[in-house]
């Protein structure tokens, strides 16, 4: 798609989005690092929920600005996937950048990321709330300068023993973990288009817990 558009315009076109009604646009940002030293590790899932969903709605990413994207339509809305190149760590660059670019209402964010403080597979949408030490969270809170946006919290667990976090969060899913996933990232698609069809509140009343 933003291949075919290059090929005409010469550039990256203006927006990306065709919808002028900015409460019908989304943004769905995942968390994870590039390369794919990273893309089976448990720090990555916020891309792997977006290849997940890619495959649901159908549509497929290109690189762009800080960032490969993605979009797709529902029910009247517009929603565009961001998977941020710009590392975990300087995650809220990439967000803000094409969050202001789209001219997408805060409100209309959702951010995936791991969290080591759930068992692994819960999942839960929350509206605000620190960082909980999450470098990603931590960028993004410093971009945006406010605690209130909604993230979507996915549980890798915290089987590790003392010291050895980071070397857990950039580790691979072990083999149960691996079967499970699916039906997990099955459930992951359906929490972000109830988010986006029927709100933050909606959709923690129905999947927070599942």
């Amino acid at each position: 798609m933003y291949k075919f558009l290059k090929s005409i315009f010469g550039s990256t076109p203006t927006t990306i989005l065709d919808e002028t009604d900015a409460m019908k646009k989304f943004l769905i940002v995942g968390l994870g690092n590039i390369g794919s030293e990273y893309a089976e590790t448990r720090h990555n899932i916020g891309f792997k929920v977006l290849d997940a969903l890619s495959k649901k709605e159908e549509f497929s990413f290109e690189t762009a600005k800080l960032g490969d994207l993605g979009t797709f339509k529902a029910k009247g809305r517009s929603i565009l996937c961001l998977k941020p190149s710009t590392y975990m760590n300087l995650s809220g660059k990439a967000l803000k950048y094409w969050m202001d670019k789209e001219k997408i209402p805060l409100e209309n964010i959702l951010v995936i990321t791991d969290d080591l403080n759930l068992n692994f597979g819960a999942i839960r949408l929350k509206i605000k709330g620190s960082d909980g030490g999450h470098n990603g969270l931590k960028d993004i809170q410093n971009v945006l300068q406010t605690v209130t946006y909604n993230r979507f919290r996915f549980g890798v667990g915290a089987e590790f023993s003392k010291g050895r976090q980071v070397d857990y969060v950039l580790g691979e899913w072990n083999e149960e973990e691996k079967v499970e996933l699916k039906e997990r990232l099955e459930k992951s698609c359906e929490l972000i288009r109830s988010f986006v069809l029927s709100g933050a509140k909606n959709t923690m009343n129905q999947f927070n817990g599942s």
